[in-house]
């Protein structure tokens, strides 16, 4: 990983770049958990570059995270303003973007958890990016998207059984993305719980979340041939 230092505003922020091997297909911003910038988004990173993607990991906080208490109250400060937060999520698209070899690039924004409902607060806001995609992402956010706003497809990638974002909330979603006249995929995984990407989910202890080595594999796929067919 290849340290990328930016601003918001008087925040300084790390990102991480993972870049190809191979000739460069598109550049991804990725938008990790609520616990920030780990191994797992690392690797995520990693496997984007693998598939030809110059991939940022964005920085939410700008200090490092202590625990997951500290995590939470970390996001709920930065969540507390929609322009706030947004603008922090527009600051990594625009490290991204700003670099040289991204210049002529389609970008995307690939986010896990709260990171997934980052980069729905992205297309949401009308960010020029051609995909915003959400793996076991937070799907409620503070300011709906206007019709017409949502300029790239959207793609969500949803354990049935998250707590953190029930039913009445992935209808909501729907109603949403259709007012705002959004070209959306939403897959739906049975029995499957937040988190279902992270093969560490199951050691935590936490009922909310766990592995599903399956939604893992279909989720991934999911993006792969989104991007193939947006790249």
């Amino acid at each position: 990983m290849e340290r990328v230092d930016y601003q918001d505003g008087d925040t300084a922020l790390t990102g991480w770049l993972a870049r190809p091997a191979s000739a460069l297909r598109g550049a991804v911003l990725v938008l990790p958990t609520i616990m920030n910038v780990n191994a797992p988004m690392e690797r995520r990173a990693a496997m984007l570059a693998d598939a030809g993607f110059l991939a940022l990991i964005a920085d939410f906080y700008g200090q490092p995270v202590r625990d997951f208490e500290h995590s939470r109250e970390l996001a709920g400060a930065l969540r507390g303003s929609v322009d706030g937060y947004r603008a922090r999520l527009h600051a990594g698209l625009a490290a991204l973007t700003g670099l040289p070899e991204a210049q002529g690039l389609k970008a995307a924004a690939v986010g896990y958890c709260m990171g997934g409902q980052a980069a729905l607060e992205l297309a949401r806001d009308g960010a020029g990016i051609t995909l915003a995609a959400s793996f076991h992402g937070l799907l409620d956010t503070g300011r709906p998207a206007a019709h017409g706003a949502v300029k790239a497809r959207i793609l969500v990638c949803h354990g049935d059984a998250d707590p953190l974002a029930p039913r009445n909330q992935v209808l909501e979603f729907w109603q949403e993305m259709d007012a705002a006249k959004a070209g959306w995929h939403f897959h739906s995984y049975a029995g499957v719980k937040h988190g279902f990407t992270d093969p560490g989910s199951d050691v935590r202890g936490l009922p909310a979340i766990g592995y599903d080595a399956s939604a893992d594999r279909q989720s991934w796929a999911a993006l792969m041939s989104m991007l193939d067919e947006l790249f």
